[in-house]
């Protein structure tokens, strides 16, 4: 159980500051399955590499993506109002680092690498995925740095069963 000073009050513990550096080094050690997140419509293609994604509910189908507010990826994703979350292998890193913004490839020019088709939104699905979730978005909240957003998903493929790539340590691995 985590203590505070009996001096503290609750609102002066929540006002702490936590040492930034601390926090990422700590999440640097937690294992996260790799995804693309891809959006398409009227504001346009565009995708992101996260790892900031998880499963909301079963029933409505949903899930949790969290992206920096800065992204430009972000404010398409947002403005189409749908996406899909393409669940990455062991034999995608290289998509991985394009859609991380590693290679020079931007915007709709990430699309030049992988092979793409749609589900039910027209968001891209990568056909190498292991998985690809076609959402809906349902909600959306600006925390701090990141937009939270929540995905109905309206449509899922299911990949060939092979290795998963994730992220550790700062570096992809192998699962």
């Amino acid at each position: 159980m985590l203590k505070t000073p009996a001096s503290s009050s609750p609102a002066q513990a929540g006002a702490r500051t936590l040492d930034p550096v601390l926090f990422r080094e700590g999440m640097s050690r937690v294992a996260a399955a790799v995804h693309v997140v891809t959006t398409d419509g009227p504001s346009g293609l565009a995708g992101f590499t996260a790892t900031a994604v998880t499963p909301v509910t079963d029933s409505p189908a949903a899930l949790l993506v969290c992206v920096n507010t800065a992204a430009r990826s972000a404010q398409a994703l947002l403005s189409n109002g749908v996406f899909c979350v393409n669940v990455l292998g062991d034999s995608d890193r290289a998509l991985a680092d394009v859609f991380a913004g590693r290679t020079g490839l931007n915007g709709p020019d990430r699309f030049s690498k992988g092979e793409w088709g749609t589900l039910v939104t027209g968001a891209p699905a990568l056909a190498t995925s292991l998985v690809s979730f076609d959402c809906r978005l349902s909600d959306a909240r600006v925390v701090a740095t990141h937009h939270v957003i929540v995905g109905e998903i309206l449509g899922i493929r299911l990949g060939e069963a092979k290795p998963a790539l994730v992220y550790q340590r700062r570096l992809y691995h192998k699962l």
